[in-house]
């Protein structure tokens, strides 16, 4: 059977809910936030960890069960099975399509698997008009910041408490045309 890009179906979902979601990283960005004279300055850079981490992933997966259907978006790449997926939100007050999950197995990762969820999505969004896209990423994740950097998309901002676990998360987007 050959590689699929489609829309989520409900009999995905057991299949995604039990990939591993958790990812290995060698790097972090720290965020440095100065505050001098009434200015704030933040500064974000890369830090090589001394050894690999794994990074949980700050969403509880099976919640994918209760949200699906919530989504704008969920597409599922496939082979055989379910191997990864992409799930997009629709911010109507933004006109803003806003990826918040992305994930490969891991055994498929490092293939550019991920980079074709997030451009899949990309055109997703343009086709529906919307004037904005951002993907999530917590700031421990440096693989899925690389993949947003080689995606072309831009560091737009960050938020240090996003995420129930209190991550720092990135935010990185495109306008779209």
């Amino acid at each position: 059977m050959g590689l699929s890009l489609r829309p989520a179906v409900a009999t995905d979902l057991p299949r995604l809910m039990a990939l591993d979601h958790s990812v290995s990283s060698e790097y972090v960005w720290q965020v440095d936030v100065r505050r001098e004279n009434g200015q704030v300055s933040v500064t974000l850079r890369e830090v090589r960890l001394p050894r690999p981490i794994v990074v949980p992933y700050p969403r509880n997966p099976f919640a994918l069960a209760d949200e699906w259907t919530r989504k704008a978006a969920m597409l599922v790449m496939a082979d055989s099975e379910p191997f990864g997926y992409v799930c997009v939100a629709d911010l109507n007050a933004g006109n803003t399509a806003w990826v918040t999950d992305l994930v490969v197995a891991p055994e498929k990762r490092r293939r550019g698997f991920g980079l074709l969820l997030l451009n899949e999505a990309q055109e997703w969004a343009r086709q529906r008009r919307f004037m904005m896209f951002v993907f999530e990423v917590q700031a421990k994740n440096h693989p899925a910041i690389r993949m947003a950097q080689k995606g072309g998309l831009e560091f737009g901002g960050y938020n240090d408490r996003y995420y129930a676990n209190q991550d720092v998360t990135l935010f990185f987007g495109c306008t779209l045309r």
